[in-house]
Parts: structure tokens; C-alpha cells; sequence
């Protein structure tokens, strides 16, 4: 066989097991996906989890069926959590039902809890708790450095509006790219007597401030040109909205924009 009819043979042999790998490929990619939609439904969701250790995030609120649906893609991940707020106010052996739950749905998961009290009766086998004040970036930022990589933040604390702000401005940016941010129980916002206020349009409520994160992410339509947006408008990339609940999606919020194009009059030389 002369050196032509070689090279043919071998780009022939190499179709057909090129062929054949990729069937392989996608023979274990579907069996690999059916494996995990078994396992999904073998395993219980956050509903069911939430009624099982007795936390408030399906009863009192339901909150637990929105975190399911943001969170599912993180489950079988070694996430970092960290929820504002144990839970049993002063007592030191109350509390911790949610941390439980997390830790639980989350098998592969750390599961870190603050409070203004001492909870540290409650820590067990991957649920660690600190001691902060979440009015304090200092605090924040002493704990955020113990636990190292932040991926899911819930603030369920004091629910003060000063408290959620100071909070966030915090913690978002210590957040990790692709990260989740929660902001629970945010009813507060419109009661006085918890730091709130009457007037929608006051500026100084936790949910002014999630209105001006909604904005930020369309920060490149804005027509103003010397405004400079802020980390959050850059880093904000979604925001989901339920009853009494935020959850905030990180990343690169720079998609661009035609706004120039569209808008030549404003923007033709003068």
C-alpha cells in the first residue's frame, strides 16, 4: 500500500473513532444527567428540609421554595455560607434551626452562622458561629476573614434597615464571582418602629437601597456621562424580588450598550 492510500486509511480509522468517542461522550453525558435528576428526586428539597428542622423559612415566611430554585445549582457543591442571625435572641442553647437546615441540603458545604449573642453551643460538624455585630464593618470584615471564601450570604439579623445597608456595602465585595446574596424579612423597611419608614421614597431604607441596585443594573443606558458607577452597579447582575425577599446574583455586569447609536441627536457633535 503506497503512502497516499495510508493517509487515507488513517483519516478514515480516525472519522470513525472520532465518531465513536463522541457517541461515548454523549451516551455518558445523558446517563450522568439522568443519574442526577434521580438523585434530585430521591433527595428532599428545601420545603421539606426547612419543616424538618424547624426553621421559619417555610411556615412564618415562605422563603424556602425561592432558595431552592437559586440554590439548587450549588447543592452538590463544598460552598461557603454564611447567614446574619441564628436565631433564640439571647439563649445560648436556641436558635440554629436554618444553619441545620443549610447544612443538610448543602452535604458538602460549610455552613457559617453570626449573631450579636454567643451561640457557640450550637456549633456541631461543619456549622461554625462567630460572635459580630452586624452594624459594624469591622465585625463583617473579621468575620468574612476567618471563614475565607464567601458564595452565599443571607442576611436574616436584625432586620434594621442602617444594619441591612451597612451589611451589604460590606460584604458584596468580598462576595465571590458567581456568589448569592440574600436579603431576608424586608418588611422592616416600611415600619418605623424597626428603623423604617412610611414614605416609599425615603433613601435611607434597606429597600431604597435595592431599588437603586435595580437601577444600577442598567447603569450603561444612563444618559448622564459623568456619573461613575458604583461596585455594585458593575457587579449586581440580577435581582429576583419575592414577598419580604431579595436575592442578589455577582458578577460582571458590562454588556454594553447602543445607547449612542440610537440616541444620535443627543449625542451628535455640537
Amino acid at each position: 500500500m503506497d503512502s497516499a492510500s495510508l493517509r487515507s486509511t488513517a483519516r478514515r480509522t480516525l472519522r470513525r473513532n472520532s465518531r465513536r468517542l463522541a457517541r461515548v461522550v454523549t451516551e455518558y453525558e445523558q446517563h450522568k444527567d439522568d443519574a442526577r435528576r434521580n438523585l434530585d428526586r430521591s433527595r428532599p428539597d428545601l420545603v421539606a428540609l426547612a419543616r424538618k428542622h424547624g426553621t421559619d423559612k417555610w411556615g412564618t415566611h415562605r422563603y424556602a421554595q425561592h432558595y431552592h430554585r437559586h440554590l439548587e445549582h450549588l447543592r452538590d457543591e463544598p460552598v461557603n455560607l454564611l447567614e446574619i442571625g441564628v436565631g433564640g435572641y439571647s439563649d445560648p442553647a436556641k436558635g440554629g434551626h436554618s444553619l441545620r437546615m443549610w447544612k443538610e441540603f448543602f452535604p458538602r458545604g460549610h455552613i457559617f452562622g453570626m449573631d450579636i449573642h454567643d451561640k457557640s453551643k450550637l456549633e456541631e460538624d461543619r456549622i461554625r458561629i462567630f460572635r459580630g455585630d452586624q452594624g459594624d464593618p469591622d465585625s463583617l470584615r473579621a468575620v468574612a476573614g476567618h471563614i475565607g471564601r464567601l458564595d452565599i450570604v443571607i442576611d436574616d439579623g436584625s432586620h434594621l434597615s442602617e444594619h441591612v445597608v451597612t451589611t451589604f456595602e460590606t460584604l458584596f465585595p468580598l462576595l465571590e464571582p458567581d456568589g448569592i446574596y440574600a436579603i431576608e424579612d424586608l418588611q422592616t423597611s416600611y415600619w418605623p418602629e424597626w428603623h423604617g419608614s412610611e414614605d416609599r421614597e425615603s433613601p435611607d431604607t434597606s429597600m431604597a437601597m435595592l431599588k437603586r441596585l435595580v437601577d444600577g443594573l442598567n447603569y450603561e443606558e444612563f444618559v448622564d456621562e459623568g456619573y461613575e458607577p458604583t461596585y455594585s452597579d458593575r457587579h449586581v447582575v440580577a435581582a429576583h424580588f419575592f414577598h419580604n425577599l431579595a436575592i442578589l446574583e455577582k458578577g460582571e455586569n458590562a454588556e454594553g450598550t447602543r445607547r449612542r447609536s440610537i440616541l444620535k441627536k443627543r449625542y451628535a457633535p455640537s
